[in-house]
């Protein structure tokens, strides 16, 4: 196991990346640091440089700039073998004439006497993996028999069969499995995790996935992090627009906003309260209030609220989504089940201590 740092990383494609020209780099500019033992995953859509910053980590790729630490050990220019790694990827890697038991095995053999493992502890080893991942009874069969689901259990096992790996990364490794099974093998790796606490890193485009099984998301947008931080923090506190509209479903509202004279801000000329402070120097920026459906409620009597439009109310079980309209612009909202949602017109009031305002796409502190 160990701890991973990533000093001013970036990297290109192009032969000769302008240092000015943002779009020259799949990556710019990154600093993380992960800690022994952790789950973490990278979160974004595609092309967003995830598996480009998998890759750099595991060393089939070279960055063009930067370092990378395991331990506080500079491995930047090491091959992916001296990097002691394990990396599990899309689509199954398993060997279809070997039995379930010879692929599980086949990682510590393979290492010959510098495993110093003898047959006996192979053996307990691959059992022991086995029954975690449900193969105990596969064992004995080839892997070729195997469906798809079966064929990745084996990479994911394969993966953590090895207990000196410095990490275990993973790329995507569910694209394959029918979806009536990802919640289940979602569930399964954060188990294994808590049982080997090997660090795992974790890419997908998936928020449930990331949310499921890390403890830190990096969340990746357009070759950068704009945000790294626990599920909760993401949720509750998005430091940029993008982690607010790409995490939860529906994602944040976003609403154009002016900073008055008295560094108040106003959508369609209302003060909104919020915790965001020290406004005046947004002013000349893109500026737009951010807060969550949640966070969204009707006006109470004698509560000072924006004037809305009832469109819709979508029950999706023990809330309703209502879609309110100002003007030109579409505000969600969660109402709990049983509760009422008025019809035509109504008043739309939003929790200050959840609402942020938002200067070219960051928060405002």
């Amino acid at each position: 196991m160990a701890s991973i740092r990533l000093e001013n990383l970036r990297h290109s494609y192009r032969p000769e990346p302008r240092a000015e020209v943002d779009a020259d780099w799949a990556l710019r500019g990154l600093d993380l640091e992960w800690a022994d033992g952790g789950a973490y995953a990278l979160l974004g859509p595609s092309g967003c440089g995830k598996t480009t910053l998998l890759n750099l980590i595991s060393g089939l790729l070279q960055p063009s700039q930067g370092q990378i630490r395991f331990d506080g050990r500079d491995v930047t220019a090491l091959d992916p073998g001296a990097r002691n790694i394990a990396q599990v990827f899309q689509f199954p890697v398993v060997y279809d004439t070997m039995t379930v038991y010879d692929n599980l095995a086949f990682p510590l053999r393979n290492r010959g006497r510098s495993s110093g493992m003898s047959e006996p502890e192979v053996k307990a080893r691959v059992h022991e993996i086995a029954e975690m991942l449900d193969l105990g009874a596969s064992l004995a069969n080839r892997a070729s028999g195997l469906t798809a689901d079966g064929k990745q259990k084996i990479s994911l096992g394969r993966g953590l069969v090895r207990s000196d790996v410095a990490a275990i990364l993973f790329d995507e490794p569910l694209t394959v499995i029918d979806p009536h099974l990802k919640w289940r093998l979602r569930s399964k790796l954060k188990e294994l995790h808590q049982r080997v606490r090997r660090t795992m890193i974790y890419v997908t485009h998936d928020q449930t996935e990331a949310l499921t099984f890390a403890d830190q998301v990096v969340v990746m947008f357009d070759g950068q992090v704009v945000q790294s931080g626990t599920p909760v923090d993401l949720f509750e506190r998005p430091a940029h627009t993008f982690v607010g509209h790409f995490i939860g479903s529906p994602g944040m509202n976003l609403l154009p906003c002016e900073i008055d004279a008295a560094g108040v801000p106003r959508f369609a000329g209302h003060a909104v309260a919020t915790t965001s402070s020290g406004l005046e120097a947004a002013r000349g920026k893109k500026t737009e209030l951010g807060v969550r459906p949640e966070f969204v409620h009707f006006a109470a009597a004698g509560e000072q609220g924006i004037p809305v439009l009832i469109e819709r109310a979508s029950d999706i079980g023990r809330f309703r989504i209502v879609d309110a309209r100002c003007g030109e612009h579409l505000i969600k909202l969660l109402v709990a089940e049983g509760q009422p949602v008025p019809e035509g017109h109504g008043h739309l009031a939003f929790d200050a201590q959840r609402t942020r305002v938002y200067a070219d796409g960051w928060a405002v502190a």
